[in-house]
């Protein structure tokens, strides 16, 4: 039977953070979840939900799962809740019954302007379940669950972070494998299958969609980000970026690496190539070193953008880093600017457990990307690596 720990753990969590927050009820409400899922079920049950369902947690510590039939024994077998009901002919009757015990003062529903994470029930659902709250007089007690989900999806358990952990290994073994493949003439493509085969020698999946993962990129005027690879061939002075992450028991990684490709006669990186490297790397310790619970994320972006932006190099156009969990990009909080596509992200302030990337690049005229991504977990005092930083240039040899 498979094991439901994480499951239980997290509603035993969601409980917690419901109390804190003092929200009375929390309900996540889907449908024919394979089309339409909610990006939070993966922490509430183990598989798609077919008809409505609704998963009920309530800071008094009452659980409940009101699902289809047919769906009732996979979510008995999680052991999460006290209560799993099932129905034939429909879900009102069941639902109505169950709400009416309840009578919260408040109902979080998981919708949000925000946040991507927290924003799962369509507007249809949205609709029914107000039509539904409507017959018990609660429709005006929904709040967004954006703070609950949040909370829920940053806060790392020792068991989500050892998972990220062992993604990070298989990570770091396969860019290691990877700078040995590394030579003139080979293209981006065929890079990508080697990691590829990799990955399914390991029993390992992507860390994201495999057509960009991993995303390759060779020498200057490249796409430079989410973009497949192509048939560009490696060329010495060439900077060769990898951005590559794994999934592992259901969580991932997200790392960077870049290689300098030596030309005939060289023994290291021209000076710029070397200087704009170095650029990065003070970057990521000096922006690590400004991370701390209740700092916001735009401070913290704030320092790497200042270090490359005075060094003479443009800003990067895009937040300094994203959290990483069971998707590569994950959780509400972001380490980034003030601009108007990342909203209120960037000035959540942050919070232990939180697991983020940290990348800025610089661009070197006539070389390429100069770039690392590197993983780091915010705890009590500040914040500390989850990879094994890159402090050195890797030199491909002719």
């Amino acid at each position: 039977m498979e094991d439901h720990t994480l499951i239980k753990d997290k509603v035993g969590q969601a409980i917690a953070i419901l109390r804190e927050f003092n929200v009375d009820c929390w309900i996540t409400f889907a449908r024919e979840t394979v089309l339409n899922g909610d990006p939070v079920l993966d922490y509430l049950v183990p598989g798609d939900l077919t008809w409505q369902s609704a998963i009920i947690l309530s800071s008094s510590g009452k659980t409940c799962a009101i699902v289809g039939q047919y769906d009732t024994q996979s979510i008995s077998d999680i052991g999460a809740y006290d209560a799993v009901i099932g129905f034939v002919e429909g879900f009102r009757k069941p639902f109505i019954e169950y709400m009416a015990t309840l009578k919260p003062r408040t109902i979080a529903v998981n919708y949000s302007k925000e946040s991507e994470v927290c924003d799962g029930i369509t507007h249809g659902m949205y609709l029914t379940l107000v039509d539904l709250l409507r017959e018990l007089h609660l429709e005006d007690r929904i709040i967004s669950a954006e703070e609950i989900i949040s909370a829920l999806r940053q806060r790392k358990t020792g068991r989500e972070l050892a998972s990220i952990k062992a993604a990070v290994r298989h990570t770091e073994e396969i860019l290691l494998l990877v700078g040995d493949f590394i030579r003139p003439g080979v293209t981006e493509q065929q890079i990508a299958s080697f990691v590829h085969r990799e990955l399914e020698r390991r029993g390992l999946g992507p860390g994201w969609e495999a057509a960009t993962c991993p995303a390759v990129f060779t020498g200057p005027d490249a796409a430079g980000a989410h973009y497949s690879p192509t048939t560009r061939q490696v060329q010495p002075g060439h900077l060769v970026n990898l951005d590559f992450g794994v999934m592992c028991e259901r969580y991932v990684s997200d790392q960077q690496r870049t290689f300098y490709v030596l030309r005939e006669g060289e023994s290291t990186a021209p000076r710029e190539v070397q200087r704009g490297f170095d650029v990065v790397v003070r970057a990521i310790e000096s922006s690590r070193r400004a991370m701390k619970p209740g700092v916001r994320g735009v401070d913290v972006d704030a320092v790497a953008r200042g270090i490359t932006t005075s060094a003479g190099y443009d800003q990067f156009a895009h937040g300094l880093g994203h959290q990483v969990g069971r998707s590569v990009h994950d959780g509400t909080a972001l380490l980034g600017p003030a601009w108007e596509k990342y909203g209120q992200k960037p000035f959540v302030p942050l919070e232990e457990g939180m697991v983020f990337t940290l990348e800025p690049r610089v661009t070197i005229p006539g070389h390429g990307i100069a770039t690392l991504e590197e993983m780091v977990v915010v705890t009590s005092g500040g914040a500390e690596y989850l990879t094994r930083p890159e402090s050195q240039l890797l030199l491909i040899r002719p």
